[in-house]
């Protein structure tokens, strides 16, 4: 089974920007899904996240928000990646 990364995104967010370039990048090198969701189509996501933005969820659970550390992203892929 595939590492699935949700990613909770929206525009003019400069965060998310930098977190989807890392996320990317991750994924030349680790294959995972990508599902880039942006929080301004729905008001209960917009309610759920707005603050938090990037929100990353990765096979269904929370693995970061706001600063994403890219180094500690690509091991929580890598080690999930073990798992499955």
């Amino acid at each position: 089974m595939t590492v699935k990364i949700n990613f909770y995104t929206r525009d003019r967010c400069p965060l998310c920007d930098k977190a989807k370039a890392d996320l990317l990048e991750i994924r030349e090198e680790l294959p995972f899904e990508l599902e880039e969701i942006d929080i301004e189509t729905s008001d209960e996501l917009t309610e759920q996240f707005g603050l938090m933005i990037p929100v990353v969820y990765l096979n269904g659970e929370e693995a970061g928000y706001g600063i994403i550390d890219k180094l500690y992203m690509r091991n929580l892929i890598r080690e999930s990646s073990r798992l499955k």
